[in-house]
């Protein structure tokens, strides 16, 4: 797998791509979404050089898997807690989230994938409202 600099715009994007095949496809609603949202412009990529960023992380799973696109799309949690350990920035990780949140709820439907993954951003990137309070003794 490719490694891309912490808090890049290519990190953040990889995590988007996670999310448009978290349910072992892509669909034309996922993909209007991020075209609806700006998304490659609002972490700072060309729509173009989002799709290659896209692209090629579809070739390191393909790589990754033998061909067996399946077992490619399977994220287990160390592999998803990698890549969005490339993004530390709590303002980039709360925008990665809105829109991947966004994603995977474009089609009405939430695959395994999709809830494993929605799970996995909400622990890495909580919303105020959702982090814990400090006990005060």
């Amino acid at each position: 797998m490719r490694a891309y600099t912490t808090n890049s715009p290519e990190a953040a994007t990889r995590v988007l791509a996670m999310a448009l095949i978290a349910d072992g496809h892509c669909s034309m609603s996922e993909i209007r979404t991020l075209d609806r949202l700006g998304a490659p412009e609002a972490l700072g990529l060309s729509p173009e050089k989002a799709k290659q960023v896209i692209d090629d992380f579809c070739a390191d799973l393909l790589t990754g898997s033998q061909g067996d696109w399946a077992a490619a799309t399977r994220f287990d949690a160390t592999t998803r807690c990698q890549l969005m350990a490339e993004v530390t920035d709590p303002a980039l990780g709360s925008k990665v989230r809105h829109i991947c949140e966004a994603i995977m709820l474009s089609d009405g439907h939430l695959a395994d994938g999709e809830t494993e993954l929605l799970d996995a951003l909400a622990a890495t990137w909580p919303r105020a409202a959702e982090r814990p309070k400090r006990l005060e003794a």
